[in-house]
């Protein structure tokens, strides 16, 4: 009996952290989509503020280059690849 009572806690015990591993797994991909939505509202911004003149500060392009790979390393899809490959035309000013 006492083999039983001790499978049985232990499945009990692999249950509750499976419930918890599910949990945190859960929480971390929101909080990289949110990660991922965060960068691309940021390079939304540069670029939509920087590209009637196509020139950017070269602080704001460094910035946005960092952003842009975070957000691929996030898994972020090829919407903003044009947006990046457009910025990467433009002329960088100090």
């Amino acid at each position: 009996m006492d083999t039983v009572a001790s499978v049985c806690a232990l499945t009990v015990s692999l249950a509750a952290a499976v419930g918890v591993f599910a949990r945190v797994f859960s929480s971390i991909a929101a909080i990289r989509k949110g990660q991922q939505c965060l960068l691309r509202q940021q390079m939304l911004e540069v670029y939509y503020k920087c590209r009637e003149s196509r020139t950017i500060r070269q602080y704001r392009y460094e910035n946005f280059a960092m952003s842009y790979h975070a957000y691929k390393a996030l898994g972020g899809n090829s919407f903003i690849d044009h947006i990046k490959q457009e910025v990467d035309d433009w002329e960088v000013i100090s």
